[in-house]
């Protein structure tokens, strides 16, 4: 591996089932299996699980029960319970049920932004500069979120300056990680490991996590790539859920079961019980009534 490859073998997984993949499933979850997949995936050995999202309940059905969901978890020390917020209200909402840690989002396209989020990036950083302010003074965690790193359903290609720019930005706002995402699961490795390593020279390498969507079955071999670039934080989701409502034929977040099997083959250490996590992926598959994308939980639960 490069001499980038920082001295550990330890990834973290970032959990990112219960916001990112849930919202973008057709099924609408009541909220106690909500509040149960989050307490399941705390049992298989995940430290970082993305809870929900205090967005507005009118654009994402699926998360109007952010708060009841965050105050009803049973939660585990040692064990982080991240949400995303979209603005100053959605941080007050979310900080009145006690969270402590929240995530911001905006994306490398400005195509994608204004046909996300009807505004700039710029317009969009501007949105939430208040929020981590705010959260500095409150002293609670912030986490950047990039989408469109590798590539746009609307303009296509991505500058690589872009992602750059817009995740040292992030950065230097007060965002402690940046994860940069392929929404619509368009990178390959070599372009995922070039765009890694231009945002490294600018961000940490300790603070960058990838986030990748599985569209064209790349993103273990992204993962793998940005590995070897020295990369240590992962996002994933169980059983793939998710998607993109804005993004034609995305698929979903690459299988955090897949994830973990490929990890743990590599000698690396993720702290994650496997069979725990498949026995949750193949829940989560049957409350959403269709079949798991996991490659994993499918051998390993087949008949």
């Amino acid at each position: 591996m490069p001499a980038t490859q920082p001295a550990t073998d330890h990834v973290r997984i970032v959990e990112v089932a219960p916001r990112d993949g849930l919202q973008n499933e057709k099924t609408l979850l009541p909220t106690a299996t909500k509040i149960e997949l989050i307490e399941r995936l705390a049992d298989t050995g995940l430290k970082a699980i993305e809870a929900t999202s205090f967005v507005s309940p009118k654009w994402v059905p699926q998360m109007a029960d952010a708060a009841e969901v965050y105050a009803g978890i049973r939660k585990v020390p040692g064990v982080s319970y991240p949400v995303l917020v979209p603005n100053l209200t959605g941080y007050e909402r979310a900080r009145s049920v006690g969270v402590t840690e929240i995530a911001v989002f905006t994306a490398a396209s400005e195509a994608f932004s204004r046909k996300n989020i009807n505004a700039s990036i710029d317009e969009s950083i501007e949105r939430f500069e208040p929020v981590i302010e705010r959260a500095r003074v409150d002293g609670v965690k912030v986490r950047g979120y990039v989408s469109t790193v590798l590539g746009c359903p609307y303009q296509g290609e991505v500058p690589v300056a872009d992602v750059v720019r817009v995740a040292a930005r992030l950065h230097a706002l007060g965002c402690y990680e940046v994860s940069l995402g392929d929404t619509i699961g368009v990178g390959t490795p070599a372009k995922a490991r070039a765009m890694l390593r231009a945002v490294a020279k600018e961000v940490p390498m300790s603070a960058l996590a990838v986030h990748f969507h599985d569209t064209y079955g790349q993103a273990l071999a992204n993962i793998l790539a940005c590995l070897e670039e020295g990369v240590r934080t992962v996002d994933s989701a169980v059983s793939g859920t998710g998607g993109c409502p804005y993004a034609q034929g995305a698929s979903g977040n690459v299988a955090t079961e897949d994830v973990v099997y490929m990890l743990h083959g590599m000698g690396l250490h993720t702290g994650v019980d496997l069979d725990r996590l498949v026995a949750v992926g193949a829940w989560l598959a049957a409350r959403l009534g269709r079949e798991t994308a996991s490659r994993v939980t499918r051998a390993r639960t087949a008949a």
